[in-house]
């Protein structure tokens, strides 16, 4: 459903994570973003732990929804449609999102689209510069994922070219930050630290890049072990640690494998354009050399700001409102959370039971009680 403002009005949950996102998007426009992180909580164990992460989801949900409408200016009751991530991510953690994202969904009458977190990730850079060409080459880089991904239709056809066959990007990163000592998340900290340092000072090796390797796919994983290898025998000799240095080496080593593979794929499959989103694309010297080897291809660079790089409830809203515009089949009750959902399947539809009610619209065949109950549920908690 569009309408004269430009596009239909979705809210997006993401919960895939340890970040409660909520967007509202009203077509390619962002109304509103907001963000409750769990970072702080799981710094102290060095990753994310599954059940803190969905227990500070179930804390800030409904505060985070409250939040992003009184920001967007609007009332649930205007909503076109409802978006969740249904899947890749922590299990619990989008069952969360999920739940709530049903939860509203019925209560307020609306549609509901389960959708999926890397489709939404490229989904997002509409919001920022407009409709996506079709087709699209996008790279995705984060902390679970580092993929290559041709979409002639993001709301239908999206087409993995690689993947990580071990350790994703920013895993790598926070892997590195750790035996440097430097923290939790270990993107932000290394990319702060390789600004003072020599990219060239240490070369590191370029995981899959030998004339026999899968073209489109990554390691990092034999990158993690010679940067941890060579960090141990500094400091076995005695000797102190340049991390200045080694940050801005292994950063290279890095961002140089990335945008080499995603600039050939754009060559190979006569693509003229190059989006690169989640966490990691917010990383300064991966925007930086992709910019230069894309410029240099003749490839247009679509690199959304940092603050949407990341896992927000935005990407999720985008993609949602798309599913809306296209006339996208709504997601059914029967909707559940799928942590290994593929790539190849942008929203989940679902399959409803033959005697289910449509997501979009109340059965008229419920009891008066039951309508009772709803309308006293939709102005306690919705007016």
């Amino acid at each position: 459903m569009a309408d004269s403002r430009g596009g239909p009005l979705v809210l997006g949950i993401e919960t895939s994570c340890d970040e409660t996102g909520v967007g509202i998007v009203r077509g390619h426009t962002l109304l509103a973003d907001a963000v409750a992180s769990s970072v702080d909580e799981h710094a102290r164990f060095g990753g994310v732990v599954p059940e803190v992460a969905s227990r500070a989801h179930l804390e800030a949900m409904v505060p985070t929804i409250q939040r992003a409408l009184k920001d967007a200016g609007v009332a649930a009751s205007d909503l076109d449609g409802i978006a969740v991530t249904a899947g890749p991510g922590l299990a619990g953690a989008l069952l969360v999102g999920v739940s709530a994202a049903k939860a509203y969904a019925y209560a307020l009458g609306k549609p509901l689209y389960g959708v999926n977190h890397l489709a939404s990730h490229i989904c997002v850079d509409q919001l920022e510069h407009g409709p996506l060409p079709e087709p699209t080459m996008a790279l995705l880089v984060s902390g679970g994922h580092s993929s290559l991904l041709l979409a002639p239709d993001i709301t239908s056809d999206v087409r993995p070219l690689g993947s990580t066959i071990d350790d994703a990007a920013g895993e790598a990163f926070d892997k590195i930050a750790r035996v440097l000592h430097l923290g939790f998340p270990g993107g932000p900290v290394i990319d702060r630290y390789a600004r003072e340092g020599n990219p060239d000072a240490i070369r590191f090796p370029r995981g899959l890049t030998g004339p026999r390797d899968p073209v489109y796919d990554f390691s990092f994983s034999g990158l993690k072990t010679a940067v941890a290898r060579w960090i141990e025998a500094k400091r076995a000799a005695g000797e102190e640690v340049p991390v200045a240095d080694v940050s801005a080496s292994f950063q290279e080593a890095v961002v140089d494998v990335l945008t080499r593979k995603a600039v050939r794929a754009c060559k190979d499959n006569g693509v003229d354009h190059l989006m690169i989103g989640g966490g990691v694309a917010a990383n300064t010297r991966l925007r930086a050399m992709a910019e230069r080897r894309c410029e240099d291809a003749g490839i247009t660079l679509r690199v959304p700001r940092p603050k949407l790089c990341t896992d927000n409830g935005a990407m999720v809203a985008a993609l949602g409102a798309e599913m809306v515009a296209r006339n996208r089949p709504t997601s059914h009750w029967d909707l559940s959370a799928d942590s290994s959902l593929p790539v190849t399947e942008p929203h989940v539809p679902g399959e409803a039971p033959e005697d289910a009610p449509a997501p979009h619209a109340h059965s008229h065949s419920h009891s008066h009680d039951h309508d009772h109950v709803h309308e006293m549920s939709k102005h306690n908690l919705y007016s």
